[in-house]
């Protein structure tokens, strides 16, 4: 990676934690917990991206238990379906304006339709970071 790269792939976290629909919620919640991350893609069998699970979503499921007493069921009955994605050539300038027009902290990275990897808003400014220090 150059300093002067400006595209997503190079700034990317390519390691993930993922999750797929059938995962147990709050073993999920665990793990995000745990590792000190705001949200996972989730994925089929085939590592296709099914949707995601953020912080937003455990939120939902906590207060929901608080005052039901439920805790549980699948990933699927909380994550969000419809992820929205941002690909592995896009300009990181244009991912920093995306990030200002939209609430969302991180995206799941996509190249050839395929899931390759996530990207955070601190991921974003360290490599603009980079990029102003030439």
């Amino acid at each position: 990676m150059t300093p002067k790269s400006a595209l997503v792939k190079d700034h990317m976290t390519g390691k993930l934690v993922t999750f797929h629909p059938e995962t147990d919620v709050l073993e999920a919640i665990n793990v995000l917990v745990d590792r000190g991350i705001a949200g996972a893609p989730v994925i089929d069998e085939q590592g296709n991206l099914v949707g995601m699970l953020s912080e937003i979503d455990c939120m939902k499921i906590a207060l929901h238990a608080g005052y039901h007493g439920q805790w549980g069921g699948p990933v699927s009955d909380y994550m969000t379906i419809k992820a929205e994605t941002v690909d592995a050539n896009m300009s990181i300038i244009d991912l920093a304006q995306h990030f200002l027009d939209t609430s969302f902290r991180r995206f799941p990275v996509m190249k050839n339709h395929r899931l390759v990897g996530q990207i955070s808003r601190r991921d974003v400014l360290r490599a603009l970071a980079q990029i102003a220090q030439g």
